[in-house]
């Protein structure tokens, strides 16, 4: 029996009547709540439109010329017709833009995969396993997030050219298989995520820990698992300063090429915006292939945490 008619038989039409208004406007305000209002919208608006202006104007520099970036270094809302052009002039360059790219598919990859094994193997050690130190050692672990990466620029040199690494794609592999950050969120995650009842009911079915580890915490942290994935693949595709400096122009990965196209005395902004853009569209096609697993992975993050 409803809330409306219980009282309108316990307390007459005037009490049905007043139960009535008050479920409609409980059922009008869960409805307002639901839908976010133009306030939102609007800020949302702002945001993607902020995050978009940067690459859009990359892109009207890549379909321009250098004279007119010279005479105009702004230019107009509409793209020139120069794009495919400056497009094919980057192919040409010289810089070996396929193998740059092929060098840091292989780079993002392999470490976005390593990063997201050994993360979640030591999350799921810190947040459901049980040994001395633990906590101490996960606040160490996070308190090197606070080392400047440029400390150890030289004493990682030193050791990649005495293993004869200089030069190699493990070079870049290697330092970057696992990160505190990486660390820190899985444990996070999983410390909410994974409840222990999986895991002992694991454990008496026969399972060892690395069983348990593979068909119940990893199956469990998959949605934190993508987002640190995707985070880490763009940091690999991006990164910069450790590739410039081991890998040099021998070997270089994409963003080590792109300044190739810098010359000595004068900087053609077409072609290396238009080289920009090449390396910013399979990121694009990352995000929107993985953008779902993305949401799901920062909402499962927000409502455990």
């Amino acid at each position: 029996m409803s809330s409306v008619a219980s009282a309108h038989q316990l307390a007459g039409a005037g009490a049905g009547r007043a139960a009535a208004r008050r479920r409609r406007r409980g059922s009008q305000m869960t409805e307002g709540q639901r839908r976010p209002g133009w306030v939102t919208y609007t800020i949302l608006g702002v945001v993607i439109l902020i995050s978009v202006v940067p690459l859009y104007y990359a892109f009207l520099l890549s379909a321009s010329t250098a004279e007119d970036i010279a005479r105009n270094p702004i230019p107009s809302l509409i793209p020139q017709g120069h794009f495919f052009e400056n497009v094919m002039r980057v192919l040409n360059s010289g810089i070996g833009f396929w193998g740059a790219i092929g060098n840091s598919v292989i780079v993002s990859v392999i470490t976005a995969v390593s990063v997201v094994f050994f993360s979640t193997l030591a999350g799921y050690s810190f947040a459901k396993l049980r040994f001395r130190g633990r906590n101490g050692l996960l606040t160490f672990v996070i308190g090197t997030m606070a080392v400047p990466t440029q400390l150890g620029i030289i004493p990682l040199f030193i050791i990649m050219s005495n293993l004869g690494w200089t030069g190699k794609l493990v070079a870049v592999i290697v330092p970057g298989a696992v990160t505190a950050f990486g660390v820190f969120w899985m444990t996070q995650y999983l410390s909410e995520a994974l409840p222990f009842e999986l895991i002992e009911a694991a454990r008496v079915d026969g399972c060892s820990m690395i069983r348990t580890f593979w068909h119940v915490a990893l199956p469990a942290a998959r949605p934190a698992a993508a987002m640190l994935a995707l985070f880490t693949f763009v940091g690999s595709w991006t990164n910069f300063f450790w590739p410039f400096i081991v890998l040099g122009s021998t070997n270089p990965t994409l963003p080590v090429a792109l300044q190739l196209l810098q010359a000595s005395y004068f900087k053609d902004m077409s072609l290396i915006m238009a080289g920009v853009v090449l390396a910013t569209l399979p990121l694009l096609a990352v995000f929107a292939v993985a953008g779902r697993h993305l949401v799901s992975g920062i909402m499962a993050g927000a409502v455990k945490g």
